[in-house]
């Protein structure tokens, strides 16, 4: 993946469009990820971040993955996908938002839970109401396959995701009175082919960033509220903590300073 210069720091939005499928009643959303990927990993560079290529593909597998389904779903609603891997130890995380147009996330790899089963949890929350949860068995890392399983379980209805090319996702679900000998029978090739064999109407088209808003400001408050036991600790005799966001995993440092001036403007 090429991390070239661009004229500007800021994250590149990538756009997915979404279609009908007149006659075969489906739902196609579909997007080129390469600039997010690319964001992706200029974020990994920029906090000295490296994931082994196995937990690489799987991030941004369940970047597309997560992407796509947020796009098929109504604009007021972020969503947040946890992934607990057993053999080996390995924990996803992956969040997005239609209002913010932003797509983030991690992997862990240490202090993972041990559980009986493999799962993945769900949460979905919509402007102003309560979030949704859900959880579901799941039986195979590939984060496309996952994202299949979840639609069959938690949405109730089928979807699939296709490779049109290598960085070119698709997400294609059933909507009611949907032809399922079509829908079955769908592989990469007729994927490549729906331009010409189908006809597809646009509905709209969304955009979304690898971002994830944290800042050294937003960490503060934490620190704020510990007891002075438990800062004295953190700090461990240095004049600095060392931190990072627990959702895309960007390095922060807090010095005793920093902190303590923010705790004096709360006062």
């Amino acid at each position: 993946m090429s991390t070239e210069k661009r004229e500007s720091n800021e994250p590149e939005s990538i756009e997915i469009r979404c279609y009908f499928v007149r006659e075969r009643n489906a739902l196609v959303a579909r997007g080129q990820f390469s600039d997010l990927y690319m964001d992706y990993y200029l974020h990994l560079m920029e906090n000295k971040l490296k994931n082994e290529q196995a937990y690489d593909q799987n991030l941004k597998d369940g970047f597309a993955a997560l992407a796509l389904h947020l796009a098929s779903r109504p604009w007021n609603e972020a969503i947040a996908w946890t992934l607990s891997w057993q053999d080996p130890p390995q924990n996803y995380f992956f969040t997005g938002s239609n209002r913010d147009a932003t797509i983030t996330g991690r992997v862990f790899t240490e202090d993972i839970r041990e559980r009986d089963t493999n799962l993945l949890f769900s949460q979905t929350t919509v402007g102003g109401q309560p979030g949704r949860q859900s959880m579901i068995e799941v039986a195979s890392l590939d984060l496309l396959k996952i994202g299949e399983h979840y639609y069959e379980q938690s949405e109730q209805r089928p979807g699939r995701y296709f490779r049109h090319e290598e960085e070119d996702i698709v997400l294609v679900t059933a909507q009611p009175d949907c032809d399922m000998e079509w829908f079955g029978n769908l592989d990469e090739d007729k994927i490549r082919a729906l331009d010409t064999d189908e006809e597809l109407s646009l509905l709209e088209k969304r955009h979304f960033r690898f971002e994830c808003g944290c800042s050294q400001e937003k960490l503060l408050p934490i620190f704020a509220n510990m007891s002075d036991e438990s800062l004295e600790d953190a700090f461990a005799g240095t004049e600095t903590i060392p931190t990072g966001c627990p959702r895309c995993g960007a390095k922060y440092v807090i010095t005793r300073e920093t902190l303590e001036a923010f705790q004096n403007d709360q006062s």
